[in-house]
């Protein structure tokens, strides 16, 4: 006996659900298998027709299930198959000879080649032509005049020569040989 009733509950991470029939009564297990096969996912809502059956655990579950407001597929009529006109000595899979897999290999392997010795004959030129000169500062002469302090210091090459090369200079507080952090060697790429 076919009874109707609708989606009530469903889980589709799990494929199950439950459906109330119209009737009343308590709600009826349905799995994701009984659903036809037309790649049109369980919505909640959706009125169906079943029959019940019991499960070897007395527990009461649909089957036959019939989704009447889901459209049906119609598949097109499949054209009666035509014999082949090809002659039995026709064989689809036949490989190309030696050279015909030889030849476009010599001609990728030679172009390569070609464009190797370009290359290079032109890249040299301009490895020659392109290293550029060091640009040389002067070296700058500093010599310890005496003075000991950040505030007294111009830069901070010249406070990092006086901590280097003088006697008695106190412009390195935590003493981790970057003088005058807070004034003059504030970044970590100052000079």
């Amino acid at each position: 006996m076919r009874i109707e009733g609708t989606l009530s509950k469903w889980n589709d991470d799990r494929g199950f659900g439950f459906i109330t029939p119209a009737q009343g009564g308590q709600e009826i297990f349905v799995h994701i298998s009984t659903f036809p096969k037309d790649g049109v996912r369980p919505t909640l809502g959706e009125k169906l027709t079943f029959e019940i059956e019991t499960d070897k655990n007395g527990k009461k579950r649909a089957k036959n299930l019939f989704c009447p407001e889901r459209p049906t597929a119609k598949r097109p009529p499949t054209a009666p198959s035509v014999p082949s006109r090809r002659p039995a000595s026709y064989h689809r899979t036949e490989r190309p000879g030696f050279f015909a897999r030889v030849i476009p290999l010599l001609v990728v392997v030679g172009l390569v080649a070609y464009g190797y010795s370009e290359y290079t004959r032109r890249a040299a030129p301009l490895t020659a032509s392109s290293a550029k000169p060091e640009i040389q500062t002067p070296p700058q002469t500093y010599t310890c005049d005496g003075r000991t302090h950040c505030s007294q210091m111009t830069s901070c090459a010249e406070a990092k020569f006086f901590l280097r090369n003088c006697p008695n200079v106190q412009m390195d507080g935590n003493n981790d040989g970057v003088p005058c952090e807070q004034q003059w060697c504030t970044s970590p790429f100052a000079k």
